[in-house]
């Protein structure tokens, strides 16, 4: 008699856990590694990790909160969809798993540096080791966040449960994320042509904040009566 009132709030914290995601992977992802980080500079990061460690610490548990958000998220999209497309709802799970795996693994690298210390030029080379594999690392999982979109977008525009123009916007600014990964993984000069890539993570920005909105206001009316 309890579950499927539970379900039906499913599709909004669902909503709530993209929007907290967006905030503390804003501050952790966007913020704090910039206020850090200098790349080819490691006296200068160095520096920048002991003035600002406080800043660090709560970036790292932002950055924990993202992926304990991500799991959730993951599993409440999948049994929101697995029944009207089974094959696209697994592979946008397994695809976003994936991600959050990752990302784990890039935490880790992000912290060895506060665990192993910054002084001496042996301790700042394997500080910037670290920083640099993270940075990296941002781009592996967006390669596989990426397929995610593709997969979640195909999923609403097969389903026709969400609307179309999200699912638009997801298929088509998940080439932002994937053209991206591989430009900066492979270490491709593409000039001008960056701006196509700019211009597609905006329109998927701006679809998943926008899908976030309606799971929290509209989805539970949608989605939650599946159960």
């Amino acid at each position: 008699m309890t579950s499927q009132p539970t379900f039906k709030q499913a599709p909004r914290i669902a909503g709530a856990l993209y929007l907290a995601i967006a905030v503390c992977g804003g501050f952790s992802i966007g913020y704090v590694p910039q206020a850090i980080f200098v790349s080819g500079d490691s006296a200068q990061t160095a520096a920048n990790l002991a003035a600002s460690a406080g800043l660090f610490k709560l970036g790292v548990a932002a950055d924990s909160v993202v992926i304990i958000f991500e799991l959730v998220l993951t599993a409440i999209l999948y049994v929101l969809f697995h029944k009207a497309a089974p094959i696209l709802s697994a592979t946008a799970m397994l695809a976003r798993a994936g991600m959050i795996t990752v990302m784990g693994m890039n935490l880790l690298f992000w912290v060895m540096p506060l665990a192993l210390g910054t002084q001496g030029d042996v301790e700042q080379s394997r500080m910037m080791m670290f920083f640099t594999a993270h940075e990296l690392g941002v781009y592996v999982w967006q390669l596989f966040f990426g397929l995610h979109l593709l997969a979640l977008g195909a999923l609403i525009l097969r389903t026709g449960l969400v609307p179309r123009a999200l699912g638009w916007g997801l298929f088509v600014g998940a080439f932002g994320y994937l053209l991206q990964g591989i430009v900066e993984l492979t270490f491709i000069d593409i000039g001008p042509f960056y701006s196509v890539i700019i211009a597609l993570l905006v329109v998927v920005t701006i679809a998943e904040l926008s899908f976030a909105l309606w799971l929290l206001i509209w989805g539970g009316k949608r989605l939650g009566v599946q159960g």
